[in-house]
């Protein structure tokens, strides 16, 4: 069943549309009041964030277009030490697109917000023009539970954590496009239990940023520029799985700029660098977490390599994946 522009006039069939799929999926006692806002309490300061999704394909192995709309915008709060409380999600839907493929996505989103801990409670749906495809926007807000954290805030002395491997979300778009068959999957993933943990620990957090597009490569750049410092990272130190690397040594992708949707970097005291990795790699998604350099005084992103060099690593220039995320 396809649905078509009559599911956006406002009438009968988007009524249809909200309570067969949405409300069906992201029920809970304040979107279920249907009212022109969603009412909420909230009891400290809070970070609120939004992101847009373009993913294509919509699905793909280990995730779909509707869990990294979730994990995305999670991800984005807990980066700022703020634990998830609400999201909303407006959907942007091209004539065409199956009632099945929606209803899947949208079960996808209820159980990825069920694994974060954080309720859909507003929405939006657009019907227009086009071939099938679906875009998400997600809004979040999510209060404050340790001040301070800042890409402006690394300090010389500082150690930077990684929480896995990476490239496995760019390997996995990338292979389901080019019809290559491997069982790289998507590491799509709420961060949450992860940095809660830290800061339930008392980890000295410094910075935390979750590693999409651009890749680690940019997003240190961004930490570097922020915080007036340099950023050496290790290459021997870098987790990469064996097949990501083989996907990249194939056709030519360098890790360093490949997405990621569920790793993130940690800058935490030099102090607290083994306590925090501990606590990294005993979390769900951060068995491989790897101490992949330090900030010290200076600029720029120096990568100490493998052949006992360094290079300047800049950022990412043009497009690195169209619509990864």
């Amino acid at each position: 069943m396809r649905i078509d522009m009559s599911y956006g006039s406002g009438g009968k069939q988007t009524t249809s549309l909200i309570n067969e799929i949405f409300m069906k999926h992201f029920t809970n006692e304040v979107l279920n009041k249907l009212e022109d806002s969603a009412v909420l309490t909230v009891k400290n300061r809070i970070a609120f964030t939004t992101d847009s999704f373009v993913v294509t394909p919509m699905f793909f192995q280990g995730g779909d277009i509707g869990k990294v709309a979730v994990c995305g915008t999670v991800n984005d709060l807990l980066m700022m030490g703020a634990i998830p409380k609400y999201l909303t999600a407006g959907f942007i839907i091209e004539e065409g697109a199956s009632f099945e493929d929606l209803e899947r996505i949208a079960f996808s989103m209820s159980e990825a917000a069920k694994e974060a801990g954080v309720f859909i409670v507003a929405g939006d749906t657009k019907v227009i023009e086009g071939n099938g495809g679906i875009y998400i926007n997600t809004s979040g807000i999510g209060e404050i539970e340790k001040e301070g954290i800042s890409i402006a805030a690394c300090k010389e002395g500082d150690v930077i954590l990684l929480s896995g491997n990476l490239g496995e979300h760019h390997a996995a778009i990338m292979s389901h496009r080019m019809e290559i068959e491997n069982d790289i999957r998507s590491d799509c993933a709420p961060l949450k239990e992860l940095v809660t943990k830290l800061m339930e620990e008392e980890i000295d957090i410094h910075c935390m940023r979750d590693v999409t597009r651009g890749g680690l490569a940019t997003v240190l750049n961004e930490v570097a520029a922020a915080s007036s410092c340099q950023v050496l990272l290790e290459e021997k130190a870098l987790p990469i799985s064996q097949k990501v690397k083989g996907f990249c040594d194939i056709l030519g992708l360098d890790p360093l700029y490949m997405a990621n949707e569920g790793k993130l970097i940690a800058v935490v005291a030099k102090e607290d660098a083994e306590k925090a990795l501990q606590i990294m790699r005993n979390s769900k998604y951060g068995e491989n977490t790897a101490l992949i350099g330090n900030i010290r005084s200076g600029s720029k992103v120096i990568l100490n390599t493998i052949y006992n060099g360094s290079r300047i690593v800049d950022v990412l220039y043009g497009e690195g994946l169209p619509r990864i995320c």
